[in-house]
């Protein structure tokens, strides 16, 4: 991973043709917009369409939040931190993570791309569709994964921009910008630090 270039809430040009370059910003607004609804139509199938228990519905919820959190500590560790060799691919992965390390403040590149996020949902969707070999079993889980992505695209663009004295706030803070600024290596959770903990890749410096 490249040193980081600017702290100032400023853009590189990503692409030439005019057009793609607009499309790589993105309001942190964006994702609620697309994905709410997603949640809230995930639920009225469980409850109204599958008539699942209320008891049901809140465990897999829980289940689809936890398991978004184990999702974002592999996809920002193996996939976004992966360099490959080519020049083709070290540009693929500028594009996808590399730019937010140059420019970690970048308030117009702080959540995932709907070109992006929208590809990995369905994947996702379909996956958990065939892993529990039910409809039903998938609305409840899904809409507590996609509920998890959103909380955590809220909470990396507040963790770069928002001013709060939470303490639990301000230990992710930390543990986010020791991630960018010292050590990009270690600390890949950023809306929890369990799964860094539980593969002992959080900071030496940072244990709490």
């Amino acid at each position: 991973m490249s040193a980081v270039k600017s702290v100032k809430d400023e853009s590189v040009r990503m692409f030439n043709n005019s057009f793609l370059h607009q499309l790589s910003f993105v309001h942190y607004t964006t994702p609620l917009i697309i994905f709410v609804p997603v949640v809230l139509y995930c639920l009225y199938q469980s409850i109204f369409v599958y008539e699942l228990s209320i008891f049901y519905i809140i465990g897999l919820y829980i289940g689809g939040l936890c398991f978004w959190t184990l999702t974002e500590y592999i996809l920002h560790r193996f996939i976004f931190h992966y360099e490959p060799p080519t020049a083709f691919g070290k540009r693929i992965h500028f594009i996808t993570h590399g730019v937010h390390h140059e420019y970690p403040n970048d308030s117009r590149r702080l959540v995932m791309p709907p070109a992006l996020s929208i590809p990995l949902a369905s994947a996702f969707y379909f996956l958990f569709v065939y892993i529990f070999d039910s409809k039903a079993t998938t609305a409840p889980f899904f809409a507590g994964f996609i509920n998890g992505y959103l909380l955590y695209d809220m909470l990396h663009y507040a963790l770069h921009h928002l001013k709060s004295n939470n303490a639990i706030f301000l230990d992710l803070k930390q543990h986010h910008m020791w991630h960018h600024f010292k050590d990009s290596h270690n600390g890949f959770g950023v809306s929890s630090k369990f799964w860094d903990i539980v593969f002992r890749t959080t900071f030496k410096k940072i244990t709490t």
